[in-house]
């Protein structure tokens, strides 16, 4: 199996920076895309930012310029730096990855706790 575990999160004035973490263990022969998501209640999980194995980043337009994913291939981690929070910046934030097990396997994707993140106004 494939665990994902995320730190980081907590409260934050609104300005402020936060740096959340993701590990991933378990049986991983690689990864391919690594990726944020945050939700608040009552609202779909939606796409913060994503990073290839090659270090291709994509982010969405609500955090562009302010948020700075990254990833340690060795370490199986990847990274999210935030800065300039806003209150709207609000969510749990979720650690997803595209994991290979085996090097013959299908490619499955997995899901971290979740961290909370809250910027106050």
């Amino acid at each position: 199996q494939v665990q994902l575990v995320e730190s980081g999160g907590g409260l934050v004035q609104a300005g402020g920076s936060l740096r959340l973490s993701c590990a991933a263990s378990g049986t991983i022969f690689s990864i391919n895309v690594m990726g944020w998501y945050r939700q608040v209640p009552g609202k779909q999980r939606e796409l913060v930012a994503g990073i290839t194995s090659r270090g291709r980043a994509n982010y969405s337009d609500f955090v562009k310029g302010r948020f700075t994913i990254s990833r340690d291939n060795a370490k199986n981690t990847v990274y999210l730096q935030m800065n300039s929070l806003k209150p709207e910046d609000s969510a749990v934030y979720y650690c997803s990855a595209d994991v290979q097990q085996h090097a013959l396997g299908d490619r499955n994707g997995y899901w971290g706790q979740g961290t909370q993140v809250t910027v106050s106004s």
